[in-house]
C-alpha cells in the first residue's frame, strides 16, 4: 500500500481495517434488506448505513486490495462479514451474463497461509480460502481482473515442527513481496 501511494500521489484510497473495526456479523434483518432494500425488515438506521458505505466503497473503487489471511482452511469472520453485506442481487452477476454492477475493477487478494497448499503438498485440496474467495468474488463481478498473492509458511519461523521449511517460507514471502512491488507500479 505504501509503494503503491508512492507511485501515485494523486490516487485517492479508502482503508479499512477489518480487524480492528470489525463489521457486525449479518443479522436476519440485515439480510432481509440486502434481498429487499425497499421495506423495513427492523434493521437499524447504522445497519443500513454500514451497507450502504461497504457497498459506495467497492463501486467506486478501480482497484480493491484484499489482504486476508487463512484461518483454519478458510477465511476470518470479519472478512466474510464484509463480503455478506456485497452478496445481494443488487450487486450479482445474473446467470448468462458476463458481467455485472461491480465488473471492471482489478481486484487483488494477498493471503497469508501458515503452511501450503500447493500441488504436491500433503495439504493439497485443504485450501478452503482460495477457492471460496474466486468463486464469490466471481458471483458479484469482481473476478474480471483478479490476481491472487500467496505468501505460504508463514508459521515456519516460528512453529517448531515446520522449522525445516523456513527457508521455503522465507522464499514464498520474497516472491509474494516481489510480485507486490509490480503490481504496486
Amino acid at each position: 500500500m505504501t509503494r503503491w501511494r508512492q507511485n501515485h500521489p494523486d490516487g485517492g484510497y479508502v482503508y479499512r481495517d477489518l480487524a480492528a473495526e470489525p463489521i457486525p456479523h449479518l443479522t436476519h434483518p440485515v439480510r432481509e434488506y440486502l434481498l429487499d432494500p425497499s421495506r423495513d425488515h427492523g434493521q437499524t438506521d447504522e445497519e443500513k448505513a454500514l451497507v450502504h458505505t461497504v457497498a459506495s466503497e467497492v463501486a467506486d473503487a478501480d482497484t480493491i486490495l484484499l489482504g486476508v489471511p487463512m484461518y483454519n482452511y478458510t477465511i476470518p469472520s470479519h472478512v466474510k462479514a464484509w463480503i455478506d453485506l456485497l452478496v445481494s442481487p443488487a450487486h450479482m452477476v445474473l446467470p448468462g451474463a458476463d458481467s455485472g454492477p461491480l465488473s471492471g475493477k482489478s481486484v487483488i487478494v494477498v493471503t497469508a497461509r501458515g503452511g501450503s497448499y500447493a500441488p504436491g503438498t500433503p495439504r493439497e485440496g485443504q485450501d478452503h480460502q482460495e477457492p471460496y474467495l474466486r468463486d464469490v468474488l466471481k458471483a458479484i463481478g469482481l473476478a474480471d481482473n483478479l490476481t491472487f498473492v500467496n505468501a505460504e509458511l508463514t508459521l515456519a519461523a516460528t512453529v517448531p515442527a515446520l522449522a525445516e521449511l523456513k527457508p521455503l517460507g522465507e522464499k514464498s514471502l520474497a516472491t509474494a513481496q516481489e510480485t507486490l512491488r509490480k503490481l504496486a507500479a
